[in-house]
């Protein structure tokens, strides 16, 4: 028996235009968009449908896992838990950023990461989960032990997106040691005199261990079709380095330059969703907003705030000039979408799958009210 959903009275936002009409829901697919009210149907209210989101870079899950220190939870009550926030925040396809490589302050080690890649893949199996959920692996090249984490992953279908990472001090996020001391000194409690020691030891990590691990990485996630992405590029000679690794796509430029670099080149430039609802980056690089109004960004994450990917979506949509709504979704829908292969999803078109927001705007915040996954509601 054909299942099937009629939603009308809707605002549906198409890829290039906002269309007063109805939807029909047919076997997990979007079967029709027909503009006016049908006679038949669940009744919008006027409410917005747009797209269900597509999220690359959330390391969201792990703070569910080890919320305090030393404390771990349940590994798949920790999934489920991250699940149910990024499903009632609109979000239907999430690709969950697990660390490959850790520093020595790091709480988790690569056990625990294995331990939540294998609670993901059980609950997707035993049909637990809200979102379809993937895997980006967050590789941290300066690590000694980034390569052999890396292998705990090299059966895994499942990973989708690998990132190149260097959070030693004096490269890409870091450039400014006076940011790294605010962000590590404070967070580590360390003296001037050990705070200097740790800084030496990464800087000397970053120097043997970044060079000969980008270079594996990058031909191992080649070899299997994993789609790579730089991180914190700063200069045009960094996104030169990633096109040569096959960087497809460039996360958090710091600056303006490695943006219109990276814009130039074809990558597609994702930048963090709450740097557009702050204004700012929380460490005092370019700011999303600002790329957004230069034409220079196609990407959002919600990185550390699941709800903070739909709440840019509408806030660029709304107070960005020159960017329409239509254009805001793309960003956390059809455009991270096509930047992994996922050419099923992320636009509302007959014969996609049918992953779907009812979104209200109240005061310009945007209430998810209904969120459909291939055409059965999830939230």
């Amino acid at each position: 028996m054909t299942a099937e959903t009629v939603l009308t009275n809707a605002r549906i936002v198409l890829a290039d235009e906002i269309v007063e009409g109805s939807l029909v829901l047919r076997d997990g697919l979007v079967a029709g968009i027909d503009a006016g009210v049908a006679r038949t149907g669940e009744d919008m209210g006027g409410d917005y449908i747009i797209p269900g989101l597509v999220e690359l870079h959330t390391d969201h899950l792990e703070g569910h896992y080890a919320p305090r220190p030393k404390v771990r939870w349940n590994p798949i009550a920790a999934v489920l838990a991250h699940d149910a926030q990024v499903a009632t925040a609109g979000i239907t396809t999430v690709l969950d950023a697990l660390r490959v490589g850790m520093d020595e302050d790091a709480d988790l080690t690569s056990d625990d990461i294995r331990k939540l890649a294998d609670a993901i893949e059980d609950s997707v199996q035993q049909e637990r989960l809200r979102a379809d959920h993937f895997i980006h692996l967050r590789c941290e090249v300066s690590a000694p032990d980034c390569l052999k984490a890396f292998a705990n992953f090299e059966t895994d279908d499942r990973v989708k997106l690998a990132s190149l990472m260097d959070h030693a001090p004096g490269q890409r996020q870091f450039v400014n040691l006076e940011t790294y001391a605010y962000y590590y000194q404070r967070k580590l409690k360390l003296s001037d005199q050990d705070f200097k020691k740790f800084c030496e030891k990464r800087m000397g990590e970053s120097a043997r261990n970044s060079g000969p691990n980008r270079v594996f990485i990058a031909a191992a996630c080649q070899e299997r079709g994993i789609v790579l992405a730089s991180h914190d590029d700063a200069t045009s000679a960094h996104v030169d380095e990633a096109i040569e690794q096959g960087v497809r796509v460039a996360e958090f430029p710091t600056t303006q330059e490695a943006a219109r670099a990276s814009k130039a080149a074809g990558l597609g430039v994702l930048m963090g969703a709450p740097n557009v609802m702050r204004g700012a980056s929380h460490s005092g690089n370019v700011s999303a907003r600002t790329l957004a109004r230069d034409g220079l960004l196609d990407i959002l994450s919600s990185d550390y705030i699941p709800f903070s990917l739909i709440q840019s979506a509408f806030f660029l949509g709304d107070m960005v000039e020159g960017i329409s709504l239509p254009q805001a979704v793309a960003m956390v829908s059809k455009n991270p979408a096509e930047a992994i292969g996922l050419d099923d999803r992320g636009i509302i078109e007959q014969g996609r799958r049918a992953d779907l927001v009812r979104v209200r705007v109240d005061d310009h915040v945007p209430v998810v009210r209904t969120v459909w996954r291939q055409g059965r509601r999830v939230a």
